[in-house]
């Protein structure tokens, strides 16, 4: 068993880790809910060497050690104790993250905290004091989500481990989550949670795509390039809907506000029908309804646009790199010390080919 003293875990909860230190209450469930997780995790070498380990979970973790060796080989990701480990914490999730917005708007509301910065999510590792927050929340009129998270980074201050919320992923998604996480302990930006998730975003889909090319995997390159489809044609489906509530959510101040409201509330219909044919058209594979099911609001199509906003402009800093990985962490690093406006700018012009502001380059 792994185990990290009481001083450690509180100390990287309460700073690090999901927001913490707001109230005793909250500071106390990130606390003991992530020391809990440390405290279940076993080496992957020690699961494998029993004879008895389910051939699924064995097949599965033979998998992480092979995307975790080839992210420090071959995508310069830190070389440390992070996804080395496995822990079973026998529920379905992670943690819970309530994202919150107004009516009338895609924007998130923050939570802020020291080193931390502002965050646009506050997490729990308990689902019901997700709710009870989230209907908190509601009551002030916000448009509010509770989603699933299946795995979360402590941006290396803790060894992540691989857990059963996220483990008997197909292994190109595995592979891309691993290189997700281990992205965020590359680069971490506080305050801009858009700048952090593109960056991670692009460096797994950078990776798992050098990952699937190597010999002997065409069958799971196979069946990661079904799934990613799938996920980009509902990425675009969710994209056009959160341009078309910008253009109704801009004219606000101009309309009275329960005609946004009704124009909302057409778009969020038109949604849902875009997604029946688009499931159709994947011969009823329902990957999605259970984020379309519920709390499909603002919230949720804000928080689902801060993953893929700047994710072109960082792949093309990475061709600017000459597709090198440690020359483009350097320089992803350099554009995070520019102010927000600027580095928004030469995120911008990266996704549209121009030339770069600020005498940005990459070195």
């Amino acid at each position: 068993m792994i185990q990290r003293s009481a001083s450690v875990g509180w100390m990287l909860a309460c700073i690090f880790l999901l927001n913490a230190c707001s109230t005793g209450a909250y500071f106390w469930q990130a606390t003991t809910g992530h020391l809990k997780v440390l405290a279940a995790a076993e080496t992957i070498d020690d699961i494998l060497s029993r004879p008895d380990v389910p051939e699924k979970l064995r097949n599965q973790l033979q998998h992480v050690q092979e995307i975790r060796e080839f992210s420090v080989a071959h995508l310069a990701l830190p070389d440390n104790r992070s996804y080395r480990t496995y822990a079973d914490l026998n529920r379905a999730y992670a943690v819970w993250n309530v994202v919150a917005s107004q009516s009338d708007s895609l924007s998130l509301e923050t939570w802020c905290f020291p080193l931390l910065g502002c965050i646009s999510y506050k997490g729990f590792y308990s689902e019901s004091s997700a709710v009870d927050l989230a209907d908190t929340l509601r009551k002030q009129g916000l448009d509010v989500a509770v989603l699933g998270v299946p795995a979360y980074s402590t941006l290396g201050f803790t060894p992540d481990p691989v857990l059963n919320t996220f483990v008997n992923y197909p292994a190109g998604e595995l592979a891309r989550l691993v290189f997700h996480e281990l992205a965020h302990q590359v680069v971490y930006i506080a305050d801009d949670s858009m700048f952090n998730e593109s960056f991670a975003t692009a460096v797994e889909e950078l990776g798992v795509v050098a990952w699937l090319a190597e010999p002997g995997r065409e069958a799971l390159k196979t069946q990661y390039e079904i799934f990613d489809s799938r996920r980009n044609a509902f990425r675009l489906m969710l994209a056009k809907a959160r341009d078309d509530l910008e253009q109704i959510y801009e004219n606000r101040n101009k309309l009275d506000k329960q005609h946004v409201l009704r124009l909302k509330k057409m778009r969020f219909d038109q949604l849902l029908a875009d997604y029946a044919a688009l499931k159709d058209s994947w011969g009823g594979w329902a990957g999605y309804d259970r984020f379309m099911a519920e709390d499909l609001n603002n919230a949720k199509l804000g928080v689902s646009g801060l993953y893929t906003q700047y994710v072109s402009a960082f792949k093309s800093l990475h061709r600017l790199c000459d597709q090198s990985f440690s020359r483009f962490y350097a320089a992803t690093e350099a554009l995070g010390e520019y102010s927000r406006d600027q580095r928004e700018r030469v995120l911008t012009e990266l996704q549209l080919g121009e030339p770069l502001s600020f005498g940005f380059k990459c070195l």
